[in-house]
């Protein structure tokens, strides 16, 4: 019995022990805020126990205990608690509410309060358990993350771009308001669906492989390719991939598009313009470049052989400087589209500028590429309709070979070109491949062309003087100015071969006035020696008669040096004469100056006696091919001899050219013509020569 005491009295003493440490943990040790409330009449609430974290922030003391919650807090706070504790009572369960303090320093800390009801035995709740636990850490953190959230929602809802999140297998799991717009969906209709059920299958495998380099953590972008959109079209999108990383593993995509379609159309249209001609719409010279270092590629490892055509349109410039540049415009699309028709075989045609086109003749041998050429001469002798008008123009081609003709885009036009030329030397209107002798020719001419440009100013151009003797009397009174040019380092070269330069480069303009104004210094010359009574035929080219300042140029100079314009002869060409209504006005011009006037190398070209009838001219000069046959021709004879004839009747006079022998002097004086000219009486000579010969 007493053992038993000991071990009742023991134990009570034990419990009692646990109790004051429990006490005393939740009093002194415990963070929390700890009250417990006796719930009175009313119902009221009275403080019966607080821990000291109770105390200390909710600013209470050890007096506090034993009183109600409206006698030791402030009526607003207490009107608060008194709702919360109400809201227990009624429910009869354990509530959670949340409440913020303002403690010392004026700082704001947020509590979360669970309220647990003690009930007795009859199910009454007599006491109230209250535990606050300081959450503002908690709440704030919280706050930052939904604040973060709100950051991020807005970045993705607001933003112009589409924004697609995608799992690693491709499947939309979202998309911003931009992304439907972009697309023409509904988020219905995007969610849960492939993000390649929207891409276009040229796209299909460069998307995959980049979202392949972003599930290993890599961001990318610059890859453009084709979405389709809900109404059929497709879009240009320029692409960004970001991968989603959460605790440090990979577990999406965000695809970000940008619509980039007019970009992607503007950039096309200034492609199209780097590599297109304007005018004709055929691809040029830069195309031309890049299409022959891929062939001259691809041709290197297959040994194949391919052509290279360069034609040039015959008689052009005449057409579109006497029909205007908008016919020559029409002439150069409509020879476009002809050449466009001969495509055949990967053919490619390109226009080089001017009337220069190109074709590049894929995989074709010597034999084919002659098809192809003749083929094109074929075709163009159909003639051009523009404005109900009908044109006709021939092509010249010259052809190079690959790898026969060159091995380089630049050795290949080179070469081809000079073909051409020499289809422009030999008669145009026909085709011919390159030789490797056509080399020297070109570079002959090019190195004429630099030294010719150059040659009145280092002096090296001189006149020589004719004779034109009368053949009744055996007097000389008159002569024909003829150019000579002797290089300093090409030496002496025939006017046979720079004159048609000259013509072609346009030379023959400032070459021509240097032979006025040294004519017209010379008869300034021997006028001051007491040679009055002399005439000098000067030759004026068809370009140089075109020039608008022709008279005034030649006015100039008879006034610089005082002379009488009588003793200047212009000789013009049959070839000036085409023109009527620009031809008869400069005659009539130059008729007022006083200067006689001369048709050159009569009976040759496009002679018309109507054209005798209505230009004032002066003086027919009998071309030196029909007075070279009068002995031998019969035909000849009779031409020339009418030829006199008309001139004379006309009040013309007539001088034979190229008079080589005493028979076609006696032929000549039969047939009374006037004046002749040639080796058998003197071959031109020097002023000083003329002086001393003639004129002394």
């Amino acid at each position: 019995m007493n053992k038993l005491e000991d071990i009742l009295t023991a134990g009570i003493q034990t419990n009692k022990k646990i109790e004051k440490t429990i006490i005393d943990i939740i009093f002194r040790h415990v963070k929390d805020v700890v009250f417990i409330m006796k719930v009175e009449k009313g119902p009221k609430f009275r403080y019966m126990f607080a821990n000291e974290s109770g105390l200390n922030k909710a600013g209470i003391n050890q007096n506090s205990i034993g009183k109600l919650i409206e006698e030791v807090i402030p009526p607003d706070r207490a009107i608060y608690l008194q709702n919360e504790y109400e809201r227990l009572m009624k429910e009869g369960k354990t509530t959670v509410f949340s409440d913020e303090l303002i403690i010392e320093n004026g700082v704001k800390v947020y509590g979360e309060t669970i309220l647990t009801p003690v009930k007795n035995a009859k199910g009454d709740i007599q006491f109230v358990v209250a535990v606050t636990r300081d959450v503002t850490e908690n709440l704030i953190e919280k706050n930052r993350l939904v604040e973060s959230e709100q950051h991020y929602r807005s970045i993705v809802d607001h933003n112009l771009d589409g924004i697609f999140s995608i799992n690693l297998d491709g499947i939309i799991l979202e998309a911003n308001p931009a992304a439907y717009k972009l697309m023409g969906y509904t988020e219905k209709q995007l969610r849960n669906r492939s993000i390649f059920d929207f891409v276009s299958d040229h796209d299909q495998t460069n998307l995959k492989n980049m979202l392949q380099q972003t599930e290993s953590g890599y961001s990318l972008e610059s890859l453009d390719c084709r979405f389709n959109h809900q109404n059929g079209n497709q879009l240009t999108v320029h692409i960004k991939t970001v991968p989603i990383i959460i605790h440090n593993g990979i577990k999406g995509i965000y695809v970000i598009t940008r619509d980039i379609s007019e970009q992607a159309k503007n950039a096309e249209t200034l492609k199209y313009m780097a590599f297109h001609d304007q005018l004709t719409g055929l691809l040029n010279r830069r195309a031309l470049l890049d299409d022959l270092n891929n062939e001259i590629f691809l041709a290197k490892d297959s040994k194949k052989e391919f052509a290279l055509l360069s034609i040039d349109l015959d008689r052009f410039k005449y057409l579109n400087d006497t029909l205007g540049h908008l016919i020559g415009d029409e002439i150069l699309k409509k020879v476009a589209t002809r050449l466009i028709s001969i495509q055949s075989h990967g053919v490619r045609v390109y226009r080089q500028g001017g009337d220069e086109f190109m074709l590049l003749l894929p995989n074709m041998n010597r034999q084919e590429v002659s098809r192809v050429a003749e083929k094109i001469l074929s075709s163009f002798t159909s003639s051009f309709y523009i404005n109900s008008k009908e044109y006709y123009i021939s092509p010249s081609i010259g052809i190079s070979l690959y790898p026969y003709d060159g091995r380089d885009s630049e050795s290949l036009i080179k070469n081809a070109d000079e073909a051409l030329f020499q289809v422009k030397e030999r008669g145009k209107a026909h085709y011919q491949f390159y030789r490797s002798d056509m080399n020297s020719t070109i570079h002959n001419v090019v190195s004429l062309e630099t030294h010719l440009r150059k040659a009145i100013e280092k002096k090296e151009l001189t006149l020589y003087y004719q004779p034109q003797i009368d053949l009744e009397t055996i007097q000389v009174k008159s002569f024909e100015a003829l150019i000579r040019w002797n290089s300093s380092e090409l030496g002496f070269i025939s006017p046979g071969e720079f004159i048609p330069l000259a013509e072609e480069t346009g030379l023959i303009i400032p070459i021509g006035n240097w032979v006025i104004k040294t004519v017209c210094k010379q008869i300034k010359k021997w006028n001051e020696k007491g040679y009055n009574q002399i005439r000098i035929a000067i030759n004026i080219s068809p370009k140089q008669f075109q020039q608008t300042n022709l008279v005034q140029t030649i006015k100039a100079m008879i006034d610089f040096y005082q002379i009488k314009p009588a003793s200047l002869e212009i000789e013009i060409t049959e070839g000036a004469m085409h023109d009527k209504k620009e031809t008869i006005p400069v005659l009539k011009s130059l008729k007022e100056l006083g200067v006689s006037i001369s048709v050159d190398d009569f009976g040759t070209g496009y002679s018309s006696l109507s054209y005798i009838k209505q230009f004032p001219i002066d003086v027919l000069k009998v071309d030196q091919s029909f007075i070279r046959d009068i002995l031998l021709n019969e035909k000849d004879a009779a031409i020339t001899s009418t030829i006199i004839h008309l001139g004379r009747s006309l009040g013309l006079e007539v001088i034979a050219e190229g008079v080589e022998v005493a028979e076609q002097v006696e032929f000549l004086l039969k047939a009374k013509c006037q004046k002749a000219q040639g080796f058998y009486f003197a071959k031109p000579l020097t002023p000083e020569d003329i002086e001393k010969k003639y004129l002394n």
